[in-house]
């Protein structure tokens, strides 16, 4: 860490620390979690085919339910998720915040089952879904609310014979990730989209036939301060941390998804909890 980032984190701390400590606190525990955006992105390209005109991805990402997220608020969520009248519905990863003491019940499994698209749910590992000995019992959950694994592979989906590729690979800090295996046989004329937890992952994203990279894990950084920005993010967000990028003079573009619930302090503040509703544009 060089000596300009420590200062900015460290007055940051302080800042947070002092700012916390009065009304500010009780907002940024109590008020922004329960707040949502809705951000609504449009993909154009000349590689969409006209029948993907108007197509609706709705994503969602990093729940942790069971810390500071209830059941309750993710059933409040899946009413917005299906208001938005999506077509196909991803959700990139960290179900609950931890596997391996989450209360499993069918209540999560209904939650997730009512959520609706025409074209299929997809979703993808995050590194709190293999982490706690969750890699199974979050397939499990999810096989069984109809979502689709991808992990390595990639699927085609389909209007009017005219398709385009969605892709997704396994987590990059604790599962294996394979991008060329994920791409085997995929056509590299169609219009492509890749599912990765970590945003940092770009930078390798940036070498393959892929057009957009959605993804979440860095939460926006959860606590961010006017002028200095977020104190904080998990490895493999620490470059990429909200919002668009684009890399290499725009051949390839990424999305980064703030998330919904909290993990290690359940705060947020200058950050609220987001979903995002991509709209394609051929």
């Amino acid at each position: 860490m060089n000596r300009r980032t420590f200062l900015k984190k460290s007055i940051g701390s302080l800042l947070a620390l002092v700012g916390l400590s009065g009304g500010t606190y009780y907002y940024a525990r109590e008020m922004e979690p329960t707040m949502l955006d809705i951000t609504q992105q449009t993909l154009a390209s000349s590689k969409l085919p006209e029948s993907f005109n108007n197509f609706k991805i709705v994503q969602f990402s990093d729940t942790h339910i069971g810390f500071h997220y209830s059941l309750d608020q993710f059933a409040e969520l899946v009413k917005t998720i299906n208001k938005q009248k999506p077509d196909l519905i991803v959700f990139t990863g960290d179900l609950v915040d931890k596997p391996h003491t989450y209360d499993w019940n069918n209540e999560l499994i209904q939650e997730l089952r009512k959520l609706k698209a025409k074209h299929g749910k997809y979703w993808i590992y995050g590194n709190h879904d293999h982490g706690g000995y969750g890699t199974d019992i979050v397939k499990n959950v999810m096989d069984k609310a109809e979502f689709n694994l991808l992990k390595n592979n990639h699927t085609i989906v389909k209007v009017n014979n005219e398709k385009f590729v969605l892709a997704g690979i396994d987590d990059v800090m604790l599962g294996r990730p394979d991008l060329e295996k994920t791409l085997t046989n995929a056509d590299p004329n169609l219009f492509t989209m890749l599912l990765a937890h970590e945003p940092d992952f770009a930078d390798t994203t940036v070498h393959f036939p892929v057009d957009i990279q959605i993804s979440g894990h860095s939460h926006g950084g959860q606590v961010r301060l006017p002028f200095i920005g977020h104190l904080y993010t998990p490895m493999y967000a620490e470059k990429y941390v909200q919002g668009k990028h684009t890399l290499q003079n725009d051949k390839l573009t990424l999305f980064v998804n703030r998330g919904l619930g909290t993990t290690r302090l359940p705060y947020r503040f200058l950050c609220k909890p987001e979903i995002h509703t991509f709209t394609l544009k051929s």
